[in-house]
């Protein structure tokens, strides 16, 4: 059984959502729809396997501080294939 990954909402208001997620090794978030913009910062340099809505696997290789960016609508599974800990920070830009 994989293990859950484990958000900390810091802000949450009517502009913005700001969640720290951290993963132990082989932790996921459980498949989830982005409802918003969100901007992801990661405070850990590694690799993380994305599951898409088909079940076709990718990989990113995340660097810490080095900011990304999605469009809301994003389908996906996130998994920790780091060989550690793994955390990063989801800002969810509200309309």
């Amino acid at each position: 059984m994989t293990s859950k990954a484990v958000p900390t909402v810091q802000i949450d208001n009517d502009r913005v959502r700001v969640t720290e997620w951290h993963f132990a090794k082989g932790a996921a978030t459980g498949f989830h729809r982005h409802e918003y913009d969100y901007v992801v910062v990661p405070g850990t340099t590694g690799k993380l396997k994305i599951v898409g809505p088909d079940g076709h696997e990718s990989f990113a290789e995340l660097t810490a501080g080095q900011s990304y960016t999605r469009e809301a609508g994003v389908e996906h599974d996130v998994i920790n294939a780091h060989d550690g800990d793994f955390v990063f920070v989801e800002i969810e830009l509200k309309p």
